[in-house]
């Protein structure tokens, strides 16, 4: 990854552990509703895989939050 987006993807990133934890989701619990496994939140929660904008409007759909809350 580029250097000129590491840190905002750090921060998508951070929003999105955030918004699993809010959801009351375990790495696990993300992983069964989205029908991953539990590597696959990991590997993106720790900036190790990029997330497209599908699995991005996915991982919103299941936190209960609009796409705006991770683009801000």
């Amino acid at each position: 990854m580029s250097k000129k987006y590491q840190a905002k993807y750090q921060k998508l990133t951070a929003k999105l552990r955030s918004a699993r934890q809010e959801a009351g989701l375990t790495q696990v619990g993300a992983g069964k509703l989205l029908k991953k496994p539990q590597a696959y939140i990991s590997k993106i929660e720790r900036s190790e895989r990029g997330v497209d904008a599908v699995e991005l409007a996915e991982f919103a759909k299941v936190y209960g939050k609009p796409m705006e809350y991770f683009l801000k």
